[in-house]
């Protein structure tokens, strides 16, 4: 008796009793089937080469922001372009990216020979392999990076996640010593020019003695006031070359630096056509020279600053990399994972099982059905003639 006849449909199409029923029916089928997938899939783990996963974590070095911070804030009216950093990436994501390198990359491909040990022909072929079984991450609650290393062979992972850490405090010191030389080398060689040039004005303002009328015409202060501005003009001038080494004249930064220099240049325009007058009336000789000096002596303040600042990031061995956990040969295999195969493997089986007597059942209800039953035939007729 077919199955159709033991179980006939309710009016109204099949319901959840026809889908316990149908399931009831093929219970054995649907037990041992996934049962016995369960079965092959832990079997074929025995045939796959075991994986194991080493991991390192390690602090970020911070040091590298805060110095340009301290160098921008030593610019006195220059300081509101420490705002313009917030655009710039994190140093974690930082040295997320130097890990994942070319440099550092094929560093560890010859030293660990990991075309021999991959298998692979091409070293591009190589470098995509080691990016696969590498993974890096930073911690959203700890901010901590996270080295993990997939191998074959667990002394190998370990050694390999621990290398990536060496391998990037020696590209990141070698890349901050390169940038503070540049920086100490630029800075030392404007001191010595402004160094020359504050000598001359001394002398300048020895040679033209004390005038005391001047000094009333045109207080100190406001001298001071005068030279303390075109010291940041020029000290903001200095500054831009510095950001068109790195960036292009369309970068955010440079159109802030260019809007504050020109807020520069007119505030010292306004304050050198005041000194016109002075100077037509005779009284400008002492004040001038007075003002050369102070301008000279407060660019070569702000110069030093800078000179010093490089002075000390140049002097320091690299950025200081802390190491929490270091990573050792891992005891267990990470992959495959048993359990977790063999589970798959048996949802998958039920799941292909049920979609089957389904349509199984579907089909003969489609046969036994009056309207559907010459369709079904002509289907089966074409299915066996093909």
């Amino acid at each position: 008796m077919s199955p159709v006849q033991e179980h006939p449909v309710a009016e109204g199409g099949p319901n959840w009793v026809d889908l316990v029923l149908l399931v009831a029916r093929h219970r054995w089928l649907l037990l041992l089937g996934p049962l016995l997938a369960a079965l092959l899939a832990l079997g074929a783990t025995y045939a796959i080469t075991p994986v194991f996963t080493a991991r390192t974590s390690f602090v970020p070095p911070q040091q590298a922001q805060s110095a340009a911070t301290a160098a921008l804030a030593s610019l006195g009216a220059l300081s509101g372009l420490v705002g313009a950093g917030g655009t710039l990436r994190t140093p974690a994501d930082q040295y997320v990216a130097l890990m994942q390198s070319v440099t550092i990359t094929d560093k560890l491909i010859d030293d660990f020979k990991l075309m021999q040990a991959y298998g692979e022909k091409y070293r591009s072929d190589t470098r995509e392999e080691l990016a696969r079984n590498v993974r890096i991450a930073i911690g959203k609650k700890d901010g901590l990076i996270s080295v993990e290393v997939d191998d074959t062979d667990p002394a190998r992972a370990a050694a390999l996640a621990n290398r990536h850490v060496e391998e990037l405090r020696s590209l990141s010191s070698q890349l901050a010593l390169t940038e503070a030389q540049q920086r100490r080398a630029f800075f030392e060689g404007q001191m010595q020019q402004t160094r020359k040039l504050l000598e001359q004005a001394q002398q300048s303002l020895q040679a033209s003695g004390f005038n005391a009328s001047a000094l009333r015409a045109e207080p100190r202060a406001v001298a001071e006031g005068f030279a303390r501005l075109k010291a940041e003009l020029s000290a903001g001038e200095v500054r831009l070359q510095i950001l068109r080494r790195t960036l292009t004249d369309s970068a955010p930064e440079i159109a802030q630096q260019l809007a504050v220099l020109g807020s520069l240049r007119s505030e010292l325009a306004r304050l050198e056509a005041t000194d016109t007058a002075t100077a037509a009336a005779g009284q400008g000789d002492y004040v001038g020279r007075y003002r050369e000096f102070k301008y000279q002596e407060t660019l070569f303040e702000l110069l030093a600053r800078q000179f010093e600042l490089a002075r000390l990031d140049e002097s320091r061995e690299g950025a200081l990399i802390q190491v929490v956990d270091s990573a050792t040969p891992p005891e267990k295999k990470s992959k495959p994972r048993r359990l977790r195969t063999a589970l798959a493997g048996a949802g998958a089986a039920l799941l292909l099982l049920l979609v089957g007597v389904v349509i199984r059942h579907a089909w003969h209800l489609a046969q036994a059905a009056p309207e559907t039953a010459a369709s079904a035939a002509r289907l089966r007729a074409l299915w066996r003639g093909a």
